[in-house]
């Protein structure tokens, strides 16, 4: 098996498939042949997997490192990652793999090595510029919904746009869902209007309160979360922020939490 093949297997290829946007027609009489989509995608999971440079790609690929970013500019734009996040967790809803009773919600700071937009001071590293990793899960850790902001960013500032950004789903019986029955939560979460506006979805919040009890009560359901966070950390592209604009990094994230979703859907 060759290294396209191994990194993009042919259950993902059906799948990105359908999340990929219609390539361009090219004029006839001419011009160069368009590089392979399948081996293009393969150079950018290896660039997200492995964390090496654009230009440190190896020729393996069949196509030069130039023609793999535009690629990946073009795919990112068109929002390709965040569609196969959902393509996936639909097959995995219609599986039954999703566990809806409890979701947890965490998030991780990494260095902004070139800041850019949604980067920020990072108040456990100096203040060294930063950005955040938002994340909501399932009650198994798969990644559900995510996003990005400033180093500086509180936690509590997250909870709406991710519970939001849930897509509504497949289920394996009856209509789409698109809210958990609970929700699990540190101390950075423990404001008064996010519970009542959990409530008011009808998620009953399970977040810590300041001062009153500790984290650890919750950390039988929450670890899946810092779970996730690790097999993120798996990605070495995720290690620092390298990506100046912030829709790449986010789609670098996104592809991090697809891949996430597939090894479950094809274990």
């Amino acid at each position: 098996m060759g290294i396209v093949e191994r990194l993009v297997p042919d259950s993902l290829w059906e799948l990105f498939q359908a999340a990929m946007p219609e390539p361009p027609v090219r004029p006839q009489g001419g011009g160069r042949r368009r590089a392979d989509d399948r081996a293009v995608l393969a150079a950018i999971l290896f660039v997200a997997t492995s964390g090496c440079a654009w230009r440190q790609l190896p020729p393996v690929f069949g196509a030069s490192w130039q023609t793999v970013h535009r690629r990946f500019t073009d795919w990112t734009t068109a929002r390709v990652w965040a569609k196969l996040h959902r393509v996936i967790l639909d097959e995995l809803g219609a599986n039954g793999d999703l566990d809806w009773s409890r979701c947890a919600i965490d998030s991780v700071s990494v260095r902004a090595l070139k800041g850019g937009p949604l980067t920020g001071p990072n108040p456990t590293d100096r203040g060294k510029k930063g950005s955040k990793i938002h994340l909501l899960t399932d009650r198994n850790g798969l990644p559900m919904s995510l996003g990005i902001s400033g180093a500086n960013t509180h936690d509590s500032q997250g909870l709406e746009p991710l519970v939001r950004g849930i897509p509504p789903i497949r289920s394996r019986r009856g209509p789409r869902r698109r809210r958990p029955g609970k929700l699990h939560g540190d101390k950075g979460y423990d404001y008064d209007h996010l519970r009542k506006w959990l409530r008011a979805r009808n998620i009953t919040p399970r977040i810590a309160r300041r001062g009153v009890e500790s984290s650890e009560r919750l950390g039988r359901h929450r670890w899946v979360v810092e779970r996730t966070m690790a097999w993120l950390n798996g990605f070495r592209r995720l290690h620092r922020r390298y990506e100046q604009r912030a829709e790449h990094f986010l789609g670098f994230a996104a592809i991090a939490c697809a891949l996430i979703c597939f090894r479950r859907l094809a274990s």
